[in-house]
């Protein structure tokens, strides 16, 4: 029986597991994740979690387990695991799909500070903050905070799904525990009544974040966007039934 391994940890991989399973009852499907979130919500498929060991432990993987296919439905942020599989698969000569959400487009009235990564974007809020005290609303994960703890002249408004360690946070850092969907009436109310003066985000495009970046444009409020790392070359798709496509034309079932 065909086996599909798919690279998730996204709300995106989450609905393409549940879209193929809708297309293909009998493929069998393992979703992998790399164990980061406590508690995340997830498809009924098997569930594997933890990494794999670099390129060389996930090539073994596709080996041992007969994987006939691999999609990599990670963060657009994971560069490194996204490298990975595009080498592993070369590697062991498993098709490949990388599925990510087109970027948000820079629209009317928005005022972007573009940063290519987390220390640039800490040298734009450094320029900022030169004339006067800003209160930021950090939005780039757990992973992303550590260049943002040498600003002398930002107070940190992080927010999470989960508690970050006390050591990731910038000091003096408000942490403010939640999950999207955010709405961009509920996102206004909140830069509003935190004294958010600059928003720091991921572009990570999709709907489920993006009402901070309307909210923001509505408010004329400044946002330092930090662009996404480049996708290893191989096929890409943007959306679930893209991906669903590509999984039949490689299994003809």
């Amino acid at each position: 029986m065909p086996r599909v391994l798919v690279l998730g940890g996204t709300d995106l991989a989450n609905a393409f597991v549940t879209a193929l399973q809708m297309a293909h009852p009998g493929l069998e499907i393992v979703l992998s994740l790399a164990g980061r979130t406590r508690n995340p919500k997830l498809p009924d498929c098997p569930i594997r979690t933890g990494g794999f060991g670099g390129t060389e432990g996930l090539a073994a993987y596709l080996r041992e387990e007969g994987i006939s296919a691999l999609v990599d439905a990670t963060h657009p942020y994971a560069a490194q695991i996204s490298a990975n599989a595009a080498k592993a698969a070369l590697e062991t000569g498993t098709p490949c799909l990388h599925l990510v959400r087109p970027a948000w487009e820079q629209a009317s009235g928005d005022n972007w500070h573009h940063a290519r990564d987390y220390e640039e974007a800490a040298g734009h809020l450094d320029a900022l903050s030169q004339t006067h005290p800003l209160t930021v609303f950090l939005t780039v994960g757990r992973q992303g905070l550590e260049p943002f703890h040498y600003l002398m002249n930002c107070t940190h408004v992080v927010r999470s799904v989960e508690q970050p360690d006390e050591a990731e946070l910038p000091p003096g850092a408000r942490v403010v525990l939640a999950r999207g969907p955010f709405r961009e009436a509920d996102e206004a109310a909140f830069l509003k009544e935190n004294g958010i003066d600059v928003i720091v985000s991921k572009n990570s495009g999709g709907t489920a974040t993006y009402g901070k970046i309307l909210a923001a444009r509505s408010l004329r409020m400044p946002v330092v966007m930090v662009a996404r790392p480049p996708l290893p070359k191989g096929e890409v798709v943007g959306d679930v039934e893209d991906a669903v496509r590509w999984v039949t034309a490689h299994h003809h079932p």
